[in-house]
């Protein structure tokens, strides 16, 4: 059997030996040894954020007259190539590590500095050049900040709004499909099916704008404070500058922090943003299970809605079909409501000028995100889009549901009510047929009471 290849470099602690394919070098290689936890990395949307922070920075050094422009053009030029996905694999780090995330740091530091010697012949040294006027305490934040802004404005904000326009459209045509309203389980008095989509598109129609609201934060970026947030090897302006250079790259909008102490010893933005994506999850929550149940039978249930017939529901029982999108949505927002869990924990652990717990607070937050995405996106195709009603059903069940007598309250009061409520639910007769035999009023003034269309 052949031995492993290897090579051997250098970092601060000395040498060490690293796979001799592999782009990154000492620091990460140690991190590798000390931190075989988990199969959990830093995801795309992390790790392209990091890379254009690299490139920015490369290029504010050189425009700054820190950095020489040979080096400056060969780390930019890897650093878009990480941005862009091409050295994903050499990412190899678990989420669980250093609590600064340095060790991610490095290996971005040593796979940009490796590859630019290797393509250019240079001699780009991971800390002094590409990390450059920057520190691992600034840096992460700073990209994970990025990542969920991208992951958000690109990904999951589109997925809502084509949720909210699905759940509206169906709103709009079940306008005049009449049921049964519930409360505790039970039933009340009428709504219609279209009141309720209606009122499902504009619970999300809210979450947008939290989601909005809480980016104001998100949108401040940690870099130019470096180790403490007090800008020590970073130039007048850096900051500043490398947020302007990732505005013209993605078209968005960050800005400098003006404390940076806001967003190094604290991450309370990440930890408000997780807190809205738990806001979301439980919206998401309540429009599943109310479709479901709508859904439910097909002979002891509700039966209002029928629901798409994706896959068997059952390997025992021939023939049963479930619920199975709605289930998958409310799994993935139980999913993101433990993610906050994490989030807001780990939000705890700003200790003095830095929070400990930068890795797990970036996976758990743009797990979130993608898992949201994908998860509302499957909702909306496989579910809400192709829903259907049983008009009739549910138009029975109205006609035959006592409560309708709250309408008669005004007229008869409200013991008298009850006395006809209870008698229809004991004997199984209309209101209608025992309000007439009773002759408390003409079947005239009834119909003009007891008219569905102005009960909803």
């Amino acid at each position: 059997m052949s031995e492993k290849k290897t090579r051997v470099e250098k970092d601060s602690m000395g040498e060490f030996e690293v796979p001799a394919g592999a782009l990154y070098g000492a620091s990460t290689a140690r991190a590798k040894e000390n931190f075989q936890i988990s199969n959990l990395r830093f995801r795309r949307s992390f790790i392209r954020a990091l890379g254009e922070i690299k490139r920015a920075a490369a290029l504010v050094n050189k425009n700054k007259g820190l950095l020489e422009e040979k080096n400056s053009i060969a780390i930019a030029e890897v650093a878009v190539k990480v941005r862009d996905g091409h050295f994903d694999g050499d990412f190899i780090l678990d989420i669980f590590q250093t609590g600064s995330g340095t060790s991610t740091n490095m290996n971005a530091n040593e796979i940009i500095s490796n590859k630019a010697n290797r393509d250019h012949n240079l001699d780009v040294h991971p800390n002094d050049h590409v990390n450059m006027s920057q520190s691992s305490n600034d840096v992460i934040p700073t990209a994970t900040n990025i990542a969920v802004v991208l992951d958000t404005t690109e990904k999951l904000i589109p997925e809502i709004n084509f949720l909210i326009n699905s759940l509206r459209k169906k709103g709009k045509d079940w306008n005049n499909t009449y049921k049964n309203g519930r409360t505790h389980l039970m039933d009340a008095t009428p709504v219609t099916l279209g009141q309720e989509f209606e009122g499902y598109a504009e619970i999300l129609n809210e979450r947008l704008e939290d989601l909005g609201a809480s980016l104001v934060n998100v949108n401040k970026l940690a870099i130019g404070g470096t180790a403490v947030g007090t800008g020590i090897n970073a130039p007048a302006g850096f900051g500043t500058e490398v947020v302007k250079e990732v505005n013209k790259t993605f078209g968005t909008s960050f800005i400098k922090v003006e404390n940076h102490f806001t967003r190094q010893g604290s991450r309370d933005e990440i930890v408000n943003f997780s807190s809205v994506l738990k806001t979301l999850s439980i919206s998401l929550i309540k429009i599943s299970n109310d479709i479901r149940w709508m859904g439910s039978g097909p002979v002891s249930g509700l039966s209002e809605l029928k629901l798409p017939e994706l896959q068997p529901g059952s390997s025992i029982m021939p023939g049963k079909v479930n619920p199975v999108i709605p289930e998958m949505m409310m799994q993935v927002a139980a999913q993101v409501i433990g993610n906050d869990a994490a989030v807001t924990f780990a939000g705890t652990q700003g200790n003095f000028e830095l929070n400990t717990m930068l890795p797990i607070m970036a996976h758990n937050v743009l797990e979130s995100i993608e898992i949201l995405t994908t998860g509302i996106n499957t909702l909306n195709k496989k579910c809400v889009e192709i829903l259907e009603v049983d008009s009739n059903k549910l138009l029975d069940n109205v006609q035959k549901n006592p409560i309708l007598v709250t309408a008669l309250v005004p007229k008869l009061g409200y013991e008298l009510s009850t006395e006809i409520a209870k008698e229809a639910m004991e004997s199984g007769k209309t209101i209608k047929e025992i309000v007439l035999s009773k002759e408390l009023m003409s079947e005239e003034d009834f119909d003009e009471i007891l008219d569905i269309s102005k009960l909803v």
